[in-house]
């Protein structure tokens, strides 16, 4: 492992050291709610209304093929009254005043705009397009089921929802999903140019299989292929450096899997990826694997308590992949697997000590700036010199 390993154990690091006022912000974040509610809401469903204004530049044209229209326009409008009201009641009440009066500004702007009301004609004309409609949906939906869930079931208590580093998380978030088509485009490549070596009839086998038999064979495969892209990033110095952006985080929950640099995405998902595509594997299960993926990589970074000694064994839990966080010296270079913890026993880098969850994470020295652009261009920097 490079230098920038977490070789030695930091201090404890709760709050942030890097965010000054996070001692404040402890203390005052519940006042917030109402207020940061209001603006969550506000631009969510601004975007939405944009987004039936251009559809063909701001949306999927995988997704706008499966969007239930009414249930869309009534969620939109819902959105933007709660915003409103919400953001009223902040105002009134000072219970984030300055949040609830941008989140009125919003969905005041949403409502001259046209609101849920927004004509969209079809057939929309195919173009090169961002996926604001995807950041949109994945961001709302994602939040509604592990915002609830982690202040339920939270395993690290104190922990804010809006904890240290989470813009910078919200910026990888945004911008891996505004870039979607680039990122899929790319992520296929390797697949489009090994096509021609796989065998149709091949490939015509592995697609008759029944639909759980090719979910499973999918998870596998692609968790194997993963596994070794993922233990590359951590052996080799250059490819650590982009990887380190992803450990950098000193607090995980629901957003922070989301801190990925944009060559860790492409590469990682080229090779997990590539077996899926060469294969030959039928539309419904692979999309079945692209949701559980999906829900995977967000589930095992939560800030939940969740201890299942029997279903540790079969698949990737929190703990799991919270040990793989660690700054622990136990846990350096442990628990690569996303899907299957088995593969980690197979090559020897499982580490899953009993009732036990890391005291720490992030890496030692700290050494990934604190910005999305920073962390963006870091790793093409020269490395500093070793110690």
């Amino acid at each position: 492992m490079s230098e920038l390993t977490p070789r030695s154990v930091p201090e404890p690091l709760d709050p942030d050291p890097r965010d000054p006022e996070a001692a404040l912000r402890a203390r005052l974040r519940p006042r917030f709610i109402p207020g940061a509610l209001a603006l969550f809401l506000g631009v969510l469903g601004l975007a939405a209304v944009v987004c039936l204004h251009f559809p063909a530049s701001l949306t999927m044209p995988e997704l706008r093929e499966l969007y239930p229209m009414a249930l869309v326009r009534e969620t939109i409008r819902t959105a933007i009254l709660a915003a409103g009201a919400l953001g009223a009641l902040a105002v009134l009440l000072d219970r984030g005043k300055r949040l609830g009066a941008v989140a009125l500004a919003c969905a005041l702007a949403a409502t001259l705009a046209g609101g849920a009301d927004v004509p969209v004609a079809t057939p929309v004309p195919p173009s090169r397009h961002v996926g604001l409609d995807w950041f949109v949906l994945d961001l709302f939906v994602l939040a509604l089921v592990f915002v609830p869930l982690e202040r339920a079931f939270t395993r690290r208590r104190g922990q804010l929802i809006l904890r240290g580093g989470w813009r910078t998380d919200l910026a990888h978030f945004g911008v891996s999903h505004l870039l979607v088509q680039l990122s899929v485009f790319l992520t296929l490549q390797p697949a489009a140019l090994l096509l021609r070596f796989v065998a149709p009839d091949l490939r015509a086998l592995v697609a008759s299989q029944p639909a759980a038999l090719q979910f499973i064979e999918a998870l596998v495969l692609a968790d194997l292929a993963s596994y070794a892209a993922h233990r590359a990033f951590h052996v080799f110095p250059r490819l650590w450096r982009f990887h380190a952006v992803h450990h950098s985080s000193v607090e995980l929950d629901w957003l922070a899997g989301s801190r990925l640099h944009l060559v860790d995405v492409i590469v990682t998902r080229g090779v997990a990826f590539l077996p899926l595509h060469l294969l030959g594997f039928a539309e419904g299960p692979l999309q079945a694997y692209l949701v559980w993926v999906s829900f995977q990589a967000v589930w095992i970074h939560a800030n939940l308590r969740f201890e299942h000694p029997w279903l540790e064994r079969v698949i990737v839990t929190p703990r799991f992949h919270h040990w793989h966080h660690a700054a622990d010296p136990e846990a350096i270079d442990r628990n690569f697997a996303v899907h299957v913890p088995w593969i980690d026993r197979l090559f020897g880098t499982h580490h899953l000590p009993p009732g036990r969850w890391p005291s720490r994470y992030g890496i030692a020295g700290d050494p990934v700036p604190a910005s999305w652009l920073a962390q963006l261009l870091w790793p093409f920097r020269r490395s500093d010199p070793s110690p």
